[in-house]
C-alpha cells in the first residue's frame, strides 16, 4: 500500500538534523493542532515540541489538502511503520526509525515522571499526530513548585528532502547525497529544557535525535545521530558542574575514551555567545552528525546519554531547590537568563533556521526561552562576589573532570 502525504512542519530550538530538514524541505501546508483533552492553552504553548533548541523539534498537524510546493509524496514506509507499531511491541530486530521513536517516548514518560514527583505539579500534555506521516507528545510544565519553566518533548516526522535540500546537505554538511531528485528522510528526536525558580539551582537543556535520508523502499541510505546535554546555573556550585560533568564523562567513556574530551570541548565551542565572550553555562556534551561507528552501537551510546539525564541533573536540582536567596540574588537569574535568550536567538542555528522560514511556529521554535528574563544597561556585578566567580568561568571554560 502507498501512502501518499503532504509534509507540514513547525520548528523547534535545538541545533538538530531534525530542524535542518523542516527548514530545508519547503514543504508545507496549512496547519492547526487536534489537540488532546488536556492539551495546554495554545496561546501559551499551542503545540510546543521543542527542542534547547535545542533540542529539539517538530510540530506538524495536516488538515485539508494544500499543495506543497515539492508535490505529493508517495512512500510505503510511512505505512509499513504504522502496522508494525499497531502489531506491536517493537523489537531489537525491528528498524533503527521504531526503535528510537519507540526510546524517545518512554524516556519522555520517565523523565515526566521523576520531575512530577519532584515539582509536584503534573506536566500538561498536548499529544499530536499527522496520520499520513509523524506523530508528536509535548509535556509542558509553567509555574511549578520548583520549576519555573520546563517541557519535555518528542517528535516522529516523515517526509521528503526536495533537490535544493540534497545539494545544501551535500555542500554544508559535507553528505555524499546523489542530486538527481527529492530524498525521502525520516526524524526523531526529543529535547527537555528545565528553569528553576530558585536562583541556587541551574537550568538544564538536552537534546538527542537520529535523522536518516532513505531510499524510496524506505530503507535507510544514510543515518547519524547528534544531541548533548549542557548545564547553565546562575550561581557556580563546583561540585555541581563535577557531577554533572563526572556522569556524562562516565557514559561517554564507556563506549569510547575520545568522546568525552572531544564533545566536551564541541559544546564550549557552540554554546559560547561571541558577542559577550562569554559560554551560556558550564557545558557538558554536544555532538552532531555522528556515524563513526555502526547504528548499533551509536543507539547504545544515544540511549545511555539519555538515561544520564535523571542522574547528572536530578541530585542537583534537589540539593539546591530549597537554599534561600535574595531578591539581588533572583536579579542576578533574571539578567544570566537574558543571555540564555540572547544566545538562543542571536547564535542558535536551530532558532534561526525556523524564524526564517515562512509559515514557521514562533511559540513552538521559542519554547525553550525562561518564563521570565531581565537586560539592564551596562550592569556590573559585585568585584569578588559570587557572581564575578560565575563569570571567570564562562570567559574561561574549565575542565572539571
Amino acid at each position: 500500500m502507498t501512502a501518499t502525504f503532504r509534509l507540514t512542519t513547525t520548528l523547534i530550538r535545538s541545533s538538530t538534523p531534525i530542524l535542518y530538514a523542516a527548514h530545508l524541505s519547503r514543504a508545507y501546508s496549512t496547519a492547526r493542532s487536534k489537540r488532546a483533552t488536556k492539551s495546554v492553552n495554545t496561546a501559551v504553548w499551542g503545540g510546543a515540541v521543542a527542542v534547547a533548541g535545542i533540542a529539539a523539534t517538530f510540530y506538524a498537524a495536516k488538515v485539508g489538502r494544500m499543495p506543497s510546493p515539492v508535490g505529493e509524496i508517495h512512500c510505503d514506509v510511512v505505512s509499513i511503520d504504522r502496522q508494525r507499531r499497531l502489531a506491536g511491541p517493537i523489537t531489537a530486530k525491528d528498524s533503527m526509525r521504531l526503535r528510537m521513536e519507540q526510546y524517545i517516548k518512554d524516556l519522555q514518560n520517565r523523565i515526566v515522571a521523576e520531575i512530577e514527583n519532584i515539582d509536584g505539579t503534573q506536566f500538561k500534555r498536548d499529544l499530536w499526530q499527522r496520520k499520513e506521516g509523524g506523530d508528536g507528545i509535548s509535556c509542558v510544565l509553567q509555574d511549578g513548585n520548583i520549576l519555573e519553566k520546563a517541557g519535555v518533548m518528542v517528535s516522529i516526522v516523515y517526509g521528503k528532502l526536495p533537490k535544493a535540500a540534497v545539494l545544501q546537505m551535500r555542500n554544508d554538511r559535507g553528505k555524499d547525497l546523489e542530486v538527481d531528485g527529492p530524498s525521502p528522510f525520516f526524524a526523531a528526536g526529543i529535547s527537555i529544557i528545565m528553569h528553576p525558580k530558585n536562583p541556587n539551582a541551574p537550568t538544564v537543556h538536552m537534546n538527542y535525535r537520529y535523522f536518516e535520508v532513505e531510499n524510496e523502499d524506505g530503507s535507510p541510505k544514510m543515518a547519524w545521530f547528534g544531541g548533548g546535554a549542557d548545564l547553565t546555573p546562575s550561581y557556580l556550585f563546583e561540585e555541581d558542574a563535577v557531577h554533572f560533568h563526572k556522569t556524562l564523562k562516565a557514559v561517554c567513556d564507556k563506549h569510547d575514551k575520545e568522546y568525552y574530551p572531544k564533545f566536551k570541548k564541541w559544546c564550549d565551542d557552540y554554546f559560547h555567545l561571541k558577542h559577550r565572550n562569554e559560554t551560556r553555562g558550564v557545558g557538558g556534551i554536544f555532538f552532531d552528525d555522528l556515524d563513526d561507528k555502526s547504528p548499533e552501537e551509536i543507539f547504545a551510546f544515544v540511549r545511555d546519554m539519555g538515561n544520564a539525564f535523571v542522574p547528572s541533573y536530578v541530585p542537583i536540582l534537589k540539593r539546591r531547590k530549597d537554599i534561600a536567596f535574595t531578591e539581588e540574588m533572583k536579579q542576578w537569574q533574571q539578567l544570566r537568563r537574558g543571555r540564555y535568550v540572547e544566545f538562543n536567538l542571536i547564535w542558535d542555528r536551530g532558532t534561526k533556521f525556523g524564524l526564517q522560514t515562512p509559515g514557521s511556529r514562533t511559540e513552538s521554535i521559542l519554547m525553550s526561552l525562561p518564563l521570565t528574563a531581565r537586560w539592564e544597561y551596562m550592569y556590573e556585578p559585585k568585584m569578588g562576589g559570587r557572581e564575578e566567580k560565575l563569570l571567570e568561568v564562562l570567559r574561561k571554560p574549565r575542565e572539571w573532570v
